[in-house]
């Protein structure tokens, strides 16, 4: 008989996951009676080290339980494990894989502390998110290029593929552009709020060379392709009247080289390349001989030093910093790229002076890993604890959702993987997770289901032509990933012209622009239903998920507020999978006869 202590059940510890400062949190141990147990400790590491004594409660099922409370005063991420003294020996006892425990050796359990009273903004809670790459969706009139950086070539044909070769130089520029602008995203606002979207996440608007923007040239000047503060402030105005929020990519990480502020072309006069005297200087690190730090080595990137007084002053401080800029033209919050690149003490700052400007705004940070235990350059994040941000963007739900449809997990693993994330994320957190199949970052994720390999050559993957199979293969799956994405917490977010059934490999291939010949279809249809579903049902908002069931290829889950409940059924066993309900909301590989479902393999049922 092993000793038993799940952290993720109720009936081991109370509450589930993070604790706040001076909450009480109930531990519950079970050891076999055979064991002769006198003593329990449990003892944390991390922020403090702390033991806490647990005492003999009850005996059930030949096991004696052991009870306490852990009471952390002192916000931060702790380690905790036992030390079970018994009448012959004594011994340490460690998590063994998601749920055992083992003997001597192992992992340690985590657990959050929490400021008291940790909230996030409803509004960004359970809904349905979009993500745009603004030069990519649409255009509406001819804006000013006069100051547009060059060169720059501009398609045709939106048709086109994006450039992908380098120059003659060996070098790819990124500055091919299609015209996407913000007059035509306004424009398309009663097509994103029919398709059920209350937020809208833009990649960089900001004025910058590249099509993708995230070399800033200057934090507060619209692009001239896309248009001016004028059509900025239009679009934020017209998307609240829909009740849609907008969302900013904040690069702050490093500049553009070709900007106002490095300036290393010298286009503009007063950059810190050049310049010993520039008021910029103090942002960057420059050498005597013309050296620099830059992002991952790349020169048109520079780092900049996020902590001077004077970076610090202008982009979060002065009365018309960056951000109280643009959140007094309409801007409800902002992805802050990089997330791990930034200082805590730089986000902590952010967060602080975005909620004392605008209360109901986000900060979300782009964190690839489970954002709760992070290490950045041997420096442990404090994202969570230490109130720097109101959530992230969840890769990790992305990885388990594909892994599972794919066949690479199993149920029982996919459960695991999602309640490990909402173990260690504050709810408050989990509530506004951006819940991503794809991003310009990614593959889209047709494309990733098609199983066609990932790792070939830009000029491979320009002309690789999937195959029928490889097709089949990938529609057949979507839905499922899709209603997955949908059912789990947080926000679900929707990478422009996924829900049409657009294909692309990674970049630039994932940045074609939007294929509005084709919107009409059946997978932009179901996008539609999913996103109804969430929206209309109150527990997809703030409700907790639970797994009933996750073995064998099957998973019955059920989102919960305590008193609204929608559950999700799958099937990905060989064996039909029967289900009764009185009311199925959605079903894809399945059968309704009266009061009772029948799902196929691949297939699910919302009920």
């Amino acid at each position: 008989m092993r000793i038993l202590y799940d952290s993720k059940k109720t009936i081991f510890k109370t509450p589930f996951g993070c604790t706040e400062a001076g909450e009480p949190c109930r531990i519950n141990i079970h050891i076999p009676q055979s064991c002769i147990t006198k003593k329990v400790t449990l003892i944390t590491e991390g922020e403090d080290r702390l033991e806490f004594a647990l005492g003999k409660t009850d005996t059930k099922d030949a096991y004696d339980i052991f009870s306490g409370d852990m009471i952390l005063k002192k916000k931060g991420l702790y380690f905790y494990h036992f030390f079970i003294e018994t009448a012959q020996s004594s011994f340490e006892l460690y998590k063994l894989g998601s749920s055992d425990t083992n003997i001597g050796e192992g992992d340690k359990w985590q657990i959050s502390c929490i400021p008291k009273g940790f909230t996030t903004p409803d509004e960004f809670k359970g809904r349905v998110m979009y993500q745009i790459f603004p030069d990519r969706f649409f255009k509406v009139g001819s804006p000013d290029l006069t100051d547009k950086l060059t060169p720059y070539t501009v398609h045709e044909n939106t048709k086109e593929v994006p450039h992908y070769l380098p120059d003659e130089y060996g070098k790819i520029l990124n500055n091919d552009f299609y015209g996407g602008n913000l007059q035509g995203i306004a424009q398309k606002l009663p097509y994103l709020k029919e398709l059920g979207v209350g937020i809208i996440y833009l990649n960089p608007i900001f004025k910058a060379f590249s099509n993708h923007r995230y070399d800033t040239c200057d934090y507060k000047t619209i692009d001239p392709m896309l248009g001016d503060e004028a059509d900025f402030k239009e679009l934020c105005e017209r998307a609240h009247e829909a009740d849609i929020r907008i969302l900013l990519d904040g690069v702050f990480s490093h500049t553009g080289s070709d900007s106002i502020y490095f300036d290393k072309p010298g286009r503009f006069g007063d950059g810190a390349y050049h310049n010993k005297t520039s008021p910029y200087r103090s942002w960057f690190n420059i050498g005597e001989n013309g050296e620099y730090d830059s992002w991952w080595g790349i020169d048109t990137l520079p780092c900049v030093n996020e902590l001077s007084s004077d970076y610090i002053k202008y982009i979060i401080t002065d009365e018309d910093s960056v951000i109280k800029h643009w959140l007094s033209l309409g801007a409800d919050g902002f992805r802050l790229d990089v997330a791990d690149e930034l200082p805590d003490e730089f986000i902590r700052l952010l967060h602080k002076e975005v909620k004392k400007f605008k209360p109901d705004a986000i900060v979300l940070g782009e964190v690839w890993e489970d954002a709760s235990n992070k290490i950045a350059y041997d420096v442990r994040r404090r994202y969570f604890t230490d109130t720097e941000l109101d959530s992230v963007m969840n890769y990790p739900f992305r990885e388990a959702i594909i892994a599972l449809v794919q066949g690479y997990i199993g149920t029982e693993a996919f459960a695991d993987r999602v309640l490990t994330i909402t173990e260690n994320y504050p709810k408050e957190v989990t509530d506004c997770l951006m819940n991503s199949l794809s991003t310009h970052d990614t593959a889209r994720i047709l494309t990733v289901l098609t199983g066609a390999p990932q790792d070939m050559s830009r000029e491979g993957r320009a002309a690789y032509a999937f195959s029928k199979e490889e097709l089949s293969r990938a529609n057949e799956l979507i839905k499922l990933a899709v209603m997955l994405q949908f059912f789990l917490p947080g926000s679900a977010c929707i990478y422009y012209g996924d829900e049409t059934g657009m294909h692309g490999f990674g970049d630039p291939f994932n940045r074609a622009h939007f294929d509005w010949d084709n919107t009409e279809n059946e997978i932009n249809d179901f996008y539609r239903a999913m996103a109804k579903i969430k929206n209309e049902n109150k527990a997809f908002k703030k409700g907790e998920i639970k797994f009933l069931r996750s073995e064998n290829g099957i998973l019955v889950m059920e989102r919960t507020d305590g008193e609204n409940s929608v559950f999700a059924a799958v099937n990905l066993s060989e064996e039909s999978l029967k289900i009764n309900t009185t009311r199925c909301l959605a079903c894809h590989n399945a059968t309704c006869l009266d009061k009772t479902v029948y799902v196929q393999k691949n297939g699910f049922v919302i009920y």
